[in-house]
């Protein structure tokens, strides 16, 4: 099997290197990482300027871009074939709830479903990141890649995989849960008087509702969710009709 790796906390980051430790007895992996940490930057592709590929070691390769683009840069360009799964992370933080529309790391993944291949994004909760919580990330990790190369994903779907820091009850498979956010831009002053602002300063926090990928890692789940391309919401479609006879032609 050929497997690509990224993330979006940097190639240097020790989620990414422990990722591809863990994957290694499934085939060859090859690394394709951002060259610095490109956190909460979403689906962003880089069209206006090049890119660069530095291979660091055989197989370890750093972009200056962004994990969109490794993604991209990897399937079409540095690994020698097109990959048998793509897998992002180990991200340092979780990726949970209305979060995953900002997250780098599972926009790797995605970009990677739509471009046919399977992908998982997987993520650590908590708040302490040592070597053994990352190693129990990568056991996940390679049990979903495993499970995923074995069965295969239904179409259009890739999996948002969160474990939690600490002992790990078990596997729950869930659906996307809810951010309560509170005051996230915080005002300040600079030396010359200047008002600055930054982002994601409040506090905030998730609705632990049962059966969400929230609750399950609050409770020491690992969370499974199978997120998918298409986001048309189709029961909406029953009151937005009467829109269309509404709409003056002629």
């Amino acid at each position: 099997m050929l497997i690509l790796v990224t993330n979006d906390d940097g190639i240097h980051a020790p989620g990414v290197a422990a990722l591809a430790e863990s994957l290694a007895p499934l085939g060859q992996v090859v690394i394709v990482a951002p060259d610095r940490d490109r956190s909460a930057i979403g689906h962003a592709l880089t069209l206006h300027a090049p890119l660069r590929a530095d291979e660091l070691t055989p197989g370890v390769f750093a972009v200056d871009g962004t994990p969109t683009d490794c993604v991209n840069l990897g399937i079409h360009g540095l690994l020698p074939a097109t990959p048998d799964l793509v897998v992002a992370g180990i991200n340092r933080g979780a990726n949970l709830g209305d979060d995953i529309t900002y997250s780098g790391t599972v926009s790797a993944a995605m970009e990677a479903t739509l471009m046919g291949v399977p992908a998982l994004a997987v993520s650590l909760g908590g708040e302490t990141y040592t070597a053994s919580e990352y190693s129990n990330a990568g056991g996940a990790a390679l049990f979903l890649a495993r499970k995923t190369l074995q069965d295969g994903l239904p179409v259009d779907t890739f999996l948002n995989v969160n474990v939690p820091s600490g002992r790990i009850r078990g596997m729950r498979l869930t659906r996307q849960g809810r951010r309560r956010y509170a005051d996230m831009v915080v005002e300040k002053l600079d030396p010359r008087g200047r008002k600055y602002y930054w982002l994601g300063g409040g506090e905030c926090d998730f609705e632990y509702l049962d059966g969400t990928d929230c609750h399950a890692l609050h409770e020491g789940f690992i969370s499974v969710t199978p997120l998918h391309l298409d986001l048309t919401n189709f029961q909406s479609f029953e009151c937005l009709s009467l829109w269309n006879a509404d709409y003056p032609v002629g």
